[in-house]
Parts: structure tokens; C-alpha cells; sequence
């Protein structure tokens, strides 16, 4: 049997593959369309490492197999290659981002003049099916000037939700000056000032500039991020790992900082509804839906001095189970409401808070923490005082950075009022469920169980009572 000389056979078929562009995809074909997408490496090293390829010969099978069932195929291959990765790599070599990304793509020597092999030259050699006059570079003018247009784009419209749909910021300016705000209806943020046409009319053009900034789809907002001082940046969850920047192991804290934001949630509804019509496996269009998030419920506030707290709510039906609030450790109020005398314990418990992800405090659902900020807040409907605490399992950005506990209805809350029993400012338990037994567990079923002690919901079920809950509140 003659030996598989697997070095000449592999670079005899990857020369011919390259020369007559076998895997390239055909515009205007009439063979059916297959995409096959992989995620795009970061070329911030020396070469591939083994995850790269660990993916990426799965998607070439399927690839391969496509092309021999007569499909068009496209399969491309870029680099994901801007941004802190790159960067970083660039300051360990003492060289520029862009030399570095270049010889890390293209294959060459590094600054000591050893032999960079190029991430390109290793999928060549492992002989992916990629189409290459398809590649990608997110560092190269030619590719992120479309993304800097796109900011530009979404930055000059507002969202009209009565049109449903983006409009340009000249027709925003233009009904202003025609009458105001009156007649607009659009996705911003709660409580805007409002206006008449003379009064728009009147305003200096920083103060329109400054009220056109509310409106735009891309708007600048003070927001808690990840801020790693010894890199200089803003990181994303997924480059922190145990309170520490992924890259470089530094220190990681939470702050408040001005930045850009995009309004994409104005678009929530409309990306919902159009799932329905997508050639998707019904899993991943859950996962888009899980992702969209959209809830159903009531805006309760509880006033606590001349304060308001806002909480959203899919449960209005428990309203009268509230035993405790918790805010955010970055609430806004926190500072404002803590009395003297918890003051120091406050301050201690978000300086710890400070230097965890939020990604890392959702994932821990075994540690319990929290302090109270000796403040209590009204009850809307019963007017009794519920203290106010807070801990690190409510996120600021994530609602209103606020919830309304209800102990016997929601397991997290039920530990942890459990956890802090006896403690100043953790009432007993309410139980609001007729014939249910929440000493050892919350009650969360959404079933036909008659309500008590819930004044004037008694005896409803769920259903009832969320209507007439949501009734009254608005009310």
C-alpha cells in the first residue's frame, strides 16, 4: 500500500483550490443560497490558538457537505481585529496596533525578528473552505467607515412611535417649531420638559442641541460600567474574570461615567414581532426573546420623603406582600437616604460592590449580602412604611435598578429575608397566599390560590387580582 503523503497531496490541492478559487461564492446564482458565518478571531497573537479551529472545522464540514448538495455557499473569514485586544498586544511588543495586526494576519517576523507564521497562512495550511475575497479587517478604514455612518445615521433620526419607525432629527426640529411638544410621541427617557413653539423658538442653539440630544437614537447618558484604571478602558463583562481585567489580571471597578448609548429598545417591539416571520430553530428565537426581555407589569412608586421610588413589577397582583425594598448598591438615592447612623456600613458594602461585574453578581445565586439604609419608603396602597436596603443582586441598568420584595412570592427575595431575620429593618414575613405554607420556601405559581391579607384583592386569583391591582395603582 503507497503511503498518504499528506504534505505534497495537501499543498498540490490547496495551491489548485487558491488559483481556481473553488470555495468562492457566485453573485446572481441560481443555485440555492447556504451562509455559513464563524465568529472572527482576534488576531492579537502570534497564531491561532486551538479553539480557533475547534470551531471552525465544524462550520467547514458543513460548509463542504452544502457545496456537494449543489448549494451556492458562502463561507467567509475576517478579523475582529480592533479594539483592547489589539492594543494591548501592541504595548507587550513596543509596537504600533497596526503593525502588530497586520503581521499577526499576514504572517512575518516580530520585533526580536523571530518568525510570526500569520493567522491567515495557519487556516490555509489546516485547508478551510473559506471564500477570501470575502475577508473582513474591523480595523481597515474600508470596513469601520461603514459602521462611523451608521452611528452618523442613527444619531440624525429620533424614533416616532406613532409613525413606528425611525424619522429624520430635521422633521423633530421642524414640528418644534410648529408647535412644540405637543404632538410628538416619541421613545426617550420619562419626564422631559415640555414645551411650546415659542418657547423652542426662543432657546439658544446649545439649549436645542442639548434637548435634540434626548430625542436622538444615539444620545450621550451617565451609565455604571466596568473601569479598569491600569488599562484606561471601559471593559465588557466577558473581559473580567473574578474581579480582574481578563488581559493583564488588573484591577476592575464600577463607576459612573458619560458615554454614548443607543436607544435600541425603541426598536424592541418590532424586533419581537418580526421572529415570528424567520427561518430559525424555535431555540434560538427564544434566545432572541430571552435577549429583547420584555415583560408586562405595573410602575409602582413608593415616596420616601420628598423622593420617589420607582419600581417596575411583573407581579402588581402581590402588591401587598412587599415586606422590604432593595435598591442598588449605585442607586442614585442611596447617598441620599441612608441615614448617619448606616452611613459607614453603606459606604463599605458599595466599595466591595464596586468590584464585581454585574455579570458575576447575576451568576451568584448562592451568596447573600445586603445592608439597610435605615430609610423606609411609603407603601402606595397601604401606607405603611417598608424599610429600604440594599444589596448587590439588583442591578442598576437593569429595570430601575429597584425592586419591591415580596418574600413569600419570590425565592430570592424569601432567602433573603430569611438571611437578614431579626436584623433592624427585616420585618416577619407577609404571606398574602390563603392556605400556603412559605416558612421554608417562597410561593411563586401563577395559579387559581385565593389571595389574603391584600385588602381589597382577598380572595381573587391571579388573574383578577393583576387587573384589579393595576386598576388601582393607575388609579
Amino acid at each position: 500500500m503507497l503511503l498518504y503523503d499528506h504534505k505534497e497531496i495537501e499543498a498540490k490541492w490547496q495551491k489548485h483550490w487558491a488559483e481556481n478559487k473553488t470555495f468562492n461564492a457566485v453573485n446572481n446564482s441560481d443555485k440555492p443560497k447556504f451562509y455559513a458565518l464563524d465568529m472572527f478571531p482576534y488576531p492579537s497573537g502570534a497564531g491561532l490558538h486551538v479553539g480557533h479551529p475547534l470551531g471552525y472545522i465544524a462550520s467547514d464540514i458543513v460548509s463542504r457537505y452544502k457545496r456537494h448538495k449543489g448549494f451556492n455557499v458562502l463561507h467567509p473569514m475576517g478579523y475582529d481585529s480592533f479594539g483592547l485586544p489589539a492594543e494591548q498586544y501592541a504595548i507587550q511588543t513596543g509596537q504600533h496596533p497596526a503593525e502588530t495586526t497586520k503581521t499577526n494576519i499576514e504572517g512575518g517576523t516580530d520585533k526580536s525578528g523571530n518568525e510570526i507564521a500569520g493567522y491567515r497562512n495557519q487556516m490555509d495550511r489546516i485547508g478551510f473552505s473559506f471564500d477570501w475575497d470575502r475577508e473582513v479587517r474591523t480595523s481597515s478604514p474600508d470596513y469601520y467607515k461603514y459602521t462611523q455612518e451608521i452611528f452618523i445615521m442613527l444619531f440624525e433620526s429620533w424614533y416616532d412611535k406613532d409613525a413606528d419607525k425611525a424619522q429624520p432629527i430635521s422633521l423633530l426640529e421642524s414640528r418644534f417649531r410648529e408647535s412644540g411638544t405637543t404632538t410628538i410621541n416619541a421613545a426617550t427617557e420619562d419626564d422631559l420638559r415640555q414645551f411650546t413653539a415659542a418657547q423652542w423658538n426662543a432657546f439658544t442653539d446649545k439649549e436645542q442641541q442639548e434637548i435634540l440630544l434626548d430625542y436622538r437614537l444615539t444620545f450621550l447618558a451617565d451609565t455604571e460600567v466596568n473601569w479598569c484604571p491600569a488599562l484606561g478602558t471601559v471593559l465588557a463583562n466577558d473581559e473580567i474574570v473574578n474581579g480582574v481585567s481578563e488581559r493583564g489580571g488588573h484591577p476592575v471597578v464600577r463607576k459612573k461615567m458619560r458615554q454614548w448609548m443607543m436607544r435600541i429598545s425603541a426598536f424592541a417591539e418590532r424586533l419581537l414581532n418580526d421572529l415570528d416571520g424567520l427561518d430559525w430553530s424555535e431555540s434560538i428565537k427564544e434566545i432572541q426573546r430571552n435577549w429583547i426581555g420584555k415583560s408586562v407589569g405595573a410602575m409602582v412608586s413608593f415616596q420616601l420623603d420628598e423622593h420617589k421610588i420607582d419600581v417596575f413589577t411583573t407581579r402588581p397582583d402581590t402588591i401587598f406582600g412587599v415586606t422590604f425594598m432593595t435598591l442598588a448598591p449605585e442607586h442614585e438615592l442611596v447617598d441620599v437616604i441612608t441615614t448617619p447612623a448606616q452611613q459607614e456600613a453603606v459606604e463599605a458594602y458599595k466599595k466591595a460592590t464596586a468590584a464585581r461585574s454585574e455579570r458575576e453578581r447575576m451568576a451568584d445565586v448562592k451568596t447573600i449580602s445586603g445592608v439597610f439604609t435605615g430609610a423606609y419608603a411609603t407603601h402606595p396602597l397601604s401606607g405603611e412604611q417598608v424599610p429600604v436596603w440594599i444589596g448587590d443582586y439588583v442591578l442598576a441598568g437593569y429595570g430601575t435598578g429597584a425592586v419591591m420584595a415580596v418574600p413569600c412570592g419570590d425565592e430570592r427575595d424569601h432567602a433573603f429575608a430569611n438571611f437578614f431575620a431579626g436584623q433592624e429593618g427585616m420585618p416577619a414575613i407577609k404571606n398574602i397566599f390563603d392556605g400556603v405554607d412559605i416558612s421554608e420556601e417562597a410561593y411563586a405559581a401563577k395559579d387559581k390560590t385565593p389571595l389574603c391579607n391584600s385588602d381589597f384583592l382577598n380572595g381573587m386569583s391571579y388573574k383578577q387580582a393583576m387587573a384589579a391591582a393595576i386598576a388601582k395603582l393607575e388609579e
